[in-house]
């Protein structure tokens, strides 16, 4: 990280306000699908924070983002607050997408989050056409898709590099590189480096090695969208980071798939210690001050809990809107 910084100290603070609102919110998350509150599974971005708010804090309002699997932390770090995301996971009328789309499948177009999916790779082209979008309307906007190491070989993402280059669109591909698809290592079914994809598609690519910092990744994805709002079409960012936590709650795996060394080498660099560590050394903040803000966040998620078993479930009469066509009834059809 630079030693040094140009950000406002307003900015550098709220990097590690959404930090920790991703963190415990994901903590509490795990706890009540243990708990039964939340049904199915989560996946949580526990140990990935920096690489997640550095990039979404380098958009600007108006901005897309589409995500993945594990996006709890990309409306967080977009801005969206805790209640009506916590709300979403329970299933209550009062989430995000009225509690239709739950952990894998939630979107708050409020912040520009234009959802996320189990299925992967393929909110990588809706990215794309959000790009698109912005082009042929004008507007200064970037689109982001968010995806993983294993999206990464699926073919999908070539096609929408090649688009995006092809017609300069406004779009960053950013890979969430934390070196496993669920238990599988990447170097086992990758050749190459990621980032080095980009120059077949004749756009730049940018490794951001350390991405448990997050004024690195907020660096490199700040360029990025630069580049990306001047015309200069796409870019792809790869950013190396780790999940602390197995790859969703409650699976079991008999055996330890990770090196032990190599767990101790990322887990030893929590982002959030590392970032509280650098405010407090840059006269940022005091350590009094680090700790009551986290106990403020500690208090919204106690709060988004409470929200959440408190909020109606969704009326019957609800099921067929947000739908892409209307309700009917079948002696309409036959």
């Amino acid at each position: 990280m630079a030693q040094g910084s140009d950000l406002p100290n307003d900015m550098l603070l709220e990097m590690q306000r959404r930090m920790l609102r991703i963190r415990l919110f994901d903590e509490r998350a795990s706890k009540m699908v243990k708990r039964g509150y939340i049904p199915g599974t989560v996946h949580t971005s526990i140990g990935q924070e920096a690489q997640v708010v550095g990039a979404c804090m380098a958009l600007k309002k108006g901005d897309h983002i589409t995500g993945n699997h594990r996006s709890h932390g990309h409306p967080i770090g977009m801005g969206t607050p805790l209640d009506p995301l916590m709300a979403e996971l329970v299933g209550k009328g009062t989430g995000v997408c009225k509690g239709k789309g739950g952990s894998l499948h939630l979107a708050d177009y409020s912040v520009g989050s234009l959802g996320e999916s189990g299925i992967t790779g393929s909110s990588i082209p809706i990215a794309v056409g959000a790009g698109l979008s912005a082009q042929v309307l004008g507007e200064d906007r970037v689109a982001m898709c968010f995806f993983g190491d294993g999206a990464a070989n699926q073919g999908v993402l070539y096609e929408s590099l090649n688009l995006a280059s092809a017609w300069k669109l406004p779009v960053i591909f950013l890979c969430e590189n934390n070196h496993y698809a669920l238990s599988t290592p990447a170097h086992t079914v990758t050749g190459g480096r990621i980032v080095d994809r980009a120059a077949g598609f004749g756009l730049p690519g940018v490794r951001v090695e350390n991405g448990q910092e997050v004024m690195d990744v907020f660096e490199a994805v700040s360029e990025a969208a630069s580049r990306a709002r001047k015309g200069d079409g796409p870019t792809l960012v790869e950013v190396m980071t780790y999940r602390f936590r197995e790859h969703s709650e409650g699976l079991r795996i008999n055996n330890d798939y990770r090196d032990a060394d190599e767990k101790e080498s990322w887990t030893s660099r929590d982002p959030i210690v590392l970032h509280r560590k650098w405010l407090v050394e840059q006269g940022i903040a005091t350590e009094s001050e680090m700790g009551a803000i986290q106990t403020e966040i500690e208090e919204e998620v106690d709060a988004c809990e409470t929200f959440a078993k408190e909020s109606p479930d969704p009326e019957t009469s609800v099921a067929f809107e947000d739908l892409y066509t209307e309700d009917y009834e079948l002696e309409d059809v036959f």
